[in-house]
């Protein structure tokens, strides 16, 4: 008998194990027991799914690494209150978050917990921050909520790219609790979605992020919502560091915002808008008030939204600089970067979609070649033609512009940590066609 057979606690855990208590629950989780479970525990709807979807393949990959052989999820919502979310004090709106996101971590421990008492492993993917910064820019979490909420029946994604409860709306947080062993019944997605295409989204945007057909503008959301988050405080600790004193600073952040990043920084990083939330109908439990008098909740909710008076962060040159002097004059549009500087080729190829700015592009019809060298040797295929936008891997169609870039330089030259005089000139970055393309092409994707 070895020195751990004579350990305490394996005595122990063998003995139980002898006497009937697996320390691994045989079969599946029955799956009205577990739904009861985590409504006690503060659910306000629960859905389960097995990971082995073909929808889910990316998310298990990811899951995986964090928790090893992954069987099911637990996805579960937890409502949020909405007139905390519908008020232009935007404070209490992300007071409302803070909890709520509170909320459902605890929910989503207290599962796991429960779980963990009869035997089975569990693992609760965080619902918001902290995550994965070591990762930056690219993927920064590991469980993603909204596509699991989906696959579990739990609601759908609106225009606006939220989940929509078909009961609570958007006005939910999502929770997602991991197992490794099978559930005896597994959830199947709604077969319509909550969205009305009311496009009131649309309409409260300070942005124009969300466009009616439905095209997603990242870059315009990221910016301006999540200016006191990731991005943008990295750009504002580079305003402290390249000011030469208080005056300067002072030209480039006014007081408030000042005061607003100790906010962030003392009580939680506060979303600048999420007017989309707000202004969203959806769902039966909120949808009565809307169908009595759209009048109503357009003054009541949208318009003052729309009428607040306050700054609209945004990147010089993008489609959401344009939107806000065209449709919000009365509210100021103000010049920030926004921290998106990807170091390697697949954030770059990432990257270009997301921060693409459609009404920028008009006008260019191209195709790019990129090769890339030294430190990472890819190439990519960029063709932007009539507003859109392709990227592939490898070398496809005839080139209007041949880019030949070492990878340290091209991220530098992004970055603004080089030029691209010099690159030209050491011939770091070589090009094979009219150097106005190189322009056209940045003009389409503006940091």
């Amino acid at each position: 008998m070895g020195k751990l057979d004579l350990h305490p606690n394996v005595i122990a855990v063998r003995h139980r194990a002898d006497e009937g208590h697996a320390v691994v629950t045989p079969g599946a989780l029955d799956a009205g027991w577990l739904r009861s479970l985590c409504l006690k525990l503060g659910a306000d709807d629960v859905g389960f799914v097995e990971l082995d979807r073909p929808e889910l393949t990316e998310e298990r990959e990811h899951i995986a690494a964090a928790f090893p052989r992954p069987h099911s999820a637990i996805s579960f919502v937890c409502k949020l209150n909405r007139e905390a979310i519908r008020t232009p004090a935007r404070s209490h709106g992300a007071l409302e978050y803070h909890h709520g996101v509170d909320h459902t971590n605890e929910v989503a421990r207290r599962v796991v917990a429960e779980l963990e008492s009869i035997g089975v492993r569990a693992f609760n993917g965080s619902v918001g921050f902290p995550m994965e910064m070591d990762e930056w820019p690219a993927r920064i979490w590991v469980v993603s909520h909204k596509p699991i909420a989906e696959a579990a029946g739990l609601g759908r994604m609106g225009i606006h790219r939220n989940v929509i409860h078909p009961r609570f709306g958007n006005f939910i947080s999502l929770g997602t609790v991991i197992v490794d062993v099978p559930i005896s019944e597994y959830s199947r997605p709604l077969d319509y979605n909550p969205c009305l295409e009311c496009k009131l989204c649309v309409a409260a945007c300070p942005t124009g992020a969300i466009n009616p057909d439905g095209r997603f503008d990242f870059s315009a959301c990221y910016t301006h919502n999540y200016r006191t988050f990731l991005g943008g405080f990295s750009d504002w600790v580079e305003n402290v560091v390249e000011s030469a004193d208080a005056k300067e600073y002072r030209g480039k952040v006014s007081d408030s915002e000042t005061v607003s990043m100790w906010q962030a920084l003392t009580n939680g990083s506060a979303y600048r808008a999420a007017y989309c939330v707000s202004a969203c109908p959806a769902g039966e439990d909120v949808l009565g008030p809307f169908l009595e008098s759209r009048k109503a909740h357009l003054n009541d909710v949208v318009r003052p939204l729309q009428a607040k008076v306050e700054t609209v962060y945004v990147v010089a040159g993008s489609d959401a600089e344009a939107y806000v002097q065209r449709r919000f004059p009365h509210k100021q549009a103000k010049r920030v970067g926004n921290g998106l500087r990807p170091r390697t080729v697949d954030v770059f190829a990432l990257a270009l979609p997301l921060i693409f700015q459609r009404e920028a592009s008009r006008g260019v019809d191209a195709v790019y070649h990129l090769n890339f060298t030294g430190a990472e040797q890819r190439s990519l295929t960029v063709v932007i033609r009539d507003a859109q936008l392709s990227v592939r891997e490898g070398h496809h169609d005839t080139p209007d512009l041949l880019i030949r870039a070492d990878t340290a330089t091209w991220f530098g030259f992004l970055a603004g940590e080089r030029s691209l005089v010099a690159a030209l000139l050491l011939r770091r970055i070589r090009l094979r066609g009219s150097p106005r393309l190189l322009l056209a092409f940045g003009r389409c994707f503006p940091q």
